[in-house]
């Protein structure tokens, strides 16, 4: 009896060692996640923004087992919309489009409002920019009527704002003599090429998707003021007037008066308490080399990006992390 029973017993053990090879061999290893973060265009301040975060998350991913990894999108309406499809974790987000998505208004009306967008933080002041052909003679946004001009691709928070300037100006894509939706990755080298005489984008300045086409084919920066400028900025609370500071780009010594928005930094309810306090933790933390990944970033402040620009409620993570700080 004892000869079967020894050998049972060492089948068994053979079983248990080749099971245990078989395993993770750290706890990091065995909680190994991965989380993405949608962005926008290649050349734009988000997808810089998003590497930069995943750069700092990755860092220290050997103690907290999370790798973190950035896609190029359409932008903030395309964020939010896949962030609720449960396809995407965090997304950037302009902050009228974080506050239309939780409260289903505007181009989300038809999905209704998005109970379980969280806000992580705000980022760089994203001014409504302008930019024309030198050859095309266009001083305000007003001489672009019947012109060539970029308004944006569908899914962009770019696009939709650029609906809703038209709209208080009383305008429809018809008053263009051609209305392009072409990505912010493009519109650059369509205007150097003259296939369109001007576009519009939500971006952080400075921005290489800006410095291109002013240095290449001398294009111009355009105001954006007047009365429907003055409508939308009183009727929203997102909205601010602000200016592209003068000397960022050649040719322009002086200040461009527009209006912008905020950058946000958006996730789901559902992504885990745990993940969101470790992202936020890898920005603040490491918040001056954070500052340097970017130009756009270099005048942030802590204590603004918690409160500034954020409609939905704050992710429990990241409120975990700011109460610690005393931010909160």
């Amino acid at each position: 009896m004892t000869q079967p029973l020894t050998r049972t017993f060492f089948r068994s053990s053979l079983a248990a060692a080749a099971l245990a090879l078989m395993l993770p061999a750290t706890p990091a290893m065995a909680q190994q996640k991965f989380i993405t973060i949608g962005t926008g265009g290649v050349t734009g301040v988000y997808y810089a923004a998003g590497g930069a975060i995943c750069r700092l998350m990755n860092k220290d991913r050997a103690r907290h087992g999370i790798r973190c990894s950035v896609e190029s999108t359409g932008g903030s309406v395309f964020n939010i919309n896949t962030i609720r499809a449960g396809e995407l974790d965090f997304g950037v987000a302009q902050s009228d489009w974080q506050f239309h998505a939780f409260n289903g208004s505007k181009v989300f009306e038809k999905d209704g409002k998005m109970a379980d967008l969280r806000a992580v933080f705000s980022v760089h002041p994203e001014p409504f920019t302008v930019l024309a052909r030198k050859e095309a003679n266009v001083a305000k946004f007003d001489d672009l009527k019947g012109k060539r001009f970029n308004i944006g691709n569908p899914g962009s928070g770019t696009r939709a704002s650029m609906d809703e300037l038209l709209a208080s100006m009383g305008w429809t894509t018809a008053n263009f003599g051609l209305a392009s939706e072409l990505k912010a990755d493009e519109h650059g080298a369509a205007l150097c090429d003259n296939k369109i005489d001007g576009f519009f984008y939500g971006v952080g300045h400075p921005s290489a998707n800006i410095q291109d086409p002013i240095t290449t084919c001398g294009a111009k920066l355009v105001p954006l003021t007047g009365a429907a400028v003055d409508k939308l900025v009183k009727g929203a609370p997102y909205y601010a007037k602000v200016n592209i500071p003068g000397g960022l780009y050649a040719g322009h010594p002086n200040p461009t008066p527009t209006y912008g928005v905020l950058a946000t930094f958006v996730a789901s309810a559902k992504v885990p308490e745990a993940t969101v306090y470790e992202l936020v933790k890898a920005v603040f933390e490491n918040f001056d080399e954070f500052k340097k990944l970017h130009p756009a970033f270099a005048n942030l402040d802590p204590k603004s990006m918690v409160k500034d620009g954020n409609s939905a409620p704050l992710h429990p993570g990241a409120m975990k992390y700011y109460k610690e700080k005393g931010w909160l």
